[in-house]
């Protein structure tokens, strides 16, 4: 059964690629001022009740606004930050919760379907911004902003990203983020012209393969909601853990609403 402090572990170890982890007393700060409309790049992060909400509040609000950067809090754990939760709703914040999958590929690996007309290549210099353009077309990606963030993935060691083609166009992309022994995989991704073509199989199995060559151990997936974990399931990835995740922003859209959930 997967931890809690394993899944927590591998995202900050994520999320540091790309962002800064400031350690506090009471949790941790995430700060990336070249990308401040990015929310998973600029966010505090507390897990437990600390011991004074106000204190904390103030602490963070302060710390984003002088950066001119929206404060927002993502917490986990949540049953048990009442208070919290309250100190900061008194304080203007609007809060929503998030209930998140947690799966883990099972290691079943099927036959590969030979499609002529599909092809998966890495991202290479050469055709990195075509990948871009397809990432930044989802909303539940962030639109535009998800390009900086791509970026710095693809400059890292720690990432495989990958493309596919559709006879010929380039219309879908996953990666493999890969810490120790374990795997992520992220940014799974289809034009909307294009779902409904069966391309999210043969992305997930071309990141399966790849992580059997790594000997990645455990291969993680965290689904946006149910529809999908269901498709992923069908993949052979197993739902181990549901994460309840609290969003608290100043202004801006929420989650849910940039994903459609």
């Amino acid at each position: 059964m997967a931890t809690f402090q394993q899944i927590m572990d591998l995202d900050f170890a994520y999320l540091e690629t790309f962002t800064k982890r400031i350690q506090t007393n009471w949790g941790a700060v995430f700060v990336d001022e070249d990308n401040p409309r990015y929310y998973d790049a600029n966010h505090a992060h507390l897990a437990s009740q600390p011991e004074n909400s106000e204190e904390v509040i103030h602490e963070v609000t302060t710390f984003y606004e002088s950066r001119g950067i929206v404060p927002r809090f993502y917490l986990h754990n949540t049953e048990e930050l009442g208070d919290f939760k309250a100190a900061l709703i008194k304080k203007g914040f609007q809060y929503e919760e998030l209930k998140t999958p947690v799966q883990v590929w099972n290691h079943s690996l099927e036959t590969e379907r030979k499609q002529e007309e599909i092809t998966i290549e890495r991202v290479t210099k050469h055709n990195k911004e075509a990948a871009i353009e397809i990432e930044c077309s989802i909303e539940e990606f962030g639109g535009s902003i998800r390009r900086e963030a791509f970026e710095k993935e693809f400059a890292h060691p720690a990432f495989v990203h990958y493309i596919l083609r559709y006879n010929g166009m380039a219309c879908g992309t996953a990666c493999l983020y890969r810490h120790r022994d374990q795997g992520r995989i992220e940014s799974v991704a289809v034009l909307k012209a294009y779902r409904g073509e069966g391309l999210v199989g043969p992305l997930l199995h071309k990141i399966k393969k790849e992580s059997l060559q790594q000997n990645i151990k455990t291969l993680w997936i965290f689904p946006i909601n149910e529809s999908i974990q269901r498709v992923y399931e069908k993949y052979g990835f197993e739902t181990v853990k549901q994460l309840t995740t609290g969003h608290a922003y100043l202004s801006g859209r929420s989650i849910i609403e940039i994903q459609g959930t």
